[in-house]
């Protein structure tokens, strides 16, 4: 495995890209699971897909990993397209679907040293297995393995040729909340040592664990990219003041000049990049207008906040667009 000392600057990949994805398209016959997707992975940089069931997460994932042709555009993982993949190229990946097809009646130990007779540098049998945390498990037949073990075997398959590149698509399903720490405790080990990783998952816990970057994908569109603690949704970095009042309760008098405010029921949010001051500023407001301000939080919004904030918005504007090409004008 080739390290690297190439990183990423706000969100653009310095040197030469590890993947490259260009206008990527995957049509399935009248139906687009993936509608022109761009975006670029540096070497030795976790990615991770986030997006609801059928945004094109694993369709994209199955074409960099050259297990399926795309329609249009260009796709380069480690400088060569996946569709004229040689075995050099196949050496230096590895792969860990959602659901693997392993014979049920082979052992854990035979099943690896199967996958490893099938690189040119792989990892002991042993480290694989320590690595996955299924050491204890290698003279088990895989039928008895329980449901998060055969994922950890999935996992072991994946890293056993020691890839250059690794392809996750739902690494942790299944898990308890203890191997899902380990699993995470291996990747972060993968990626100290050089290796570009490219994942897809439902948790978004995960996402902001494990990625230097994520991207959202709705519709077979990527409709956001950026790091998991600041992405770029407008307001993504600013900082929230919530506060609750009677609906009633009129916020005239409240000085907050160009903010961003919003009301919803009884509770007030605030965006702002001046935390201190706005906060100073409403509270000040509170006192002279003699209101008891219930429920008064300061913080910025999690991952999982912006995500669900991204999917609503999408949706209101895919609904909106439907309705206006029906003559309908929005709803």
């Amino acid at each position: 495995m080739v390290l690297s000392t190439l990183g990423v600057d706000g969100g653009t990949v310095l040197g030469m890209a590890a993947i490259e994805v260009s206008s990527l398209v995957k049509d399935y016959g009248t139906l687009r699971a993936v509608d022109g997707v761009s975006f670029s992975v540096a070497p030795g940089e976790v990615y991770a897909l986030l997006g609801p069931n059928g945004a094109g997460k694993s369709t994209t994932v199955e074409i960099l990993a050259g297990q399926r042709a795309a329609t249009s555009g260009d796709v380069q993982v480690l400088d060569m397209n996946p569709d004229n993949a040689t075995r050099d190229w196949r050496d230096r990946v590895g792969i860990v679907w959602q659901s693997g097809g392993i014979e049920p009646e082979m052992r854990v130990r035979e099943v690896l040293d199967l996958y490893r007779g099938m690189y040119r540098n792989p990892l002991p049998t042993s480290a694989a297995a320590a690595m996955a945390g299924i050491e204890d498990s290698l003279k088990s037949k895989v039928s008895t393995l329980s449901g998060g073990q055969q994922r950890r075997l999935d996992l072991a398959l994946g890293i056993i040729g020691d890839p250059d590149v690794l392809f996750l698509d739902e690494p942790t399903t299944g898990f308890d909340p203890t191997a899902r720490r380990r699993a995470w405790e291996i990747l972060d080990d993968l990626r100290q040592l050089g290796t570009t990783i490219v994942l897809t998952t439902h948790y978004l816990d995960e996402a902001a664990q494990l990625a230097d970057r994520v991207g959202i994908l709705v519709h077979g569109q990527l409709v956001a990219e950026g790091p998991p603690d600041g992405l770029d949704l407008g307001r993504g970095r600013t900082t929230r003041v919530r506060f609750e009042l009677d609906p009633e309760v009129s916020l005239q008098g409240l000085n907050l000049g160009d903010e961003e405010l919003e009301r919803s029921g009884r509770t007030i949010t605030i965006y702002t990049e001046s935390p201190t001051k706005t906060t100073y500023r409403v509270t000040e407001w509170a006192l002279v207008k003699r209101f008891e301000l219930s429920g008064l939080t300061v913080d910025r919004p999690s991952l999982e906040d912006l995500y669900l904030d991204l999917l609503d918005e999408t949706e209101a504007a895919a609904t909106a667009v439907g309705a206006a090409s029906n003559g309908r004008g929005p709803a």
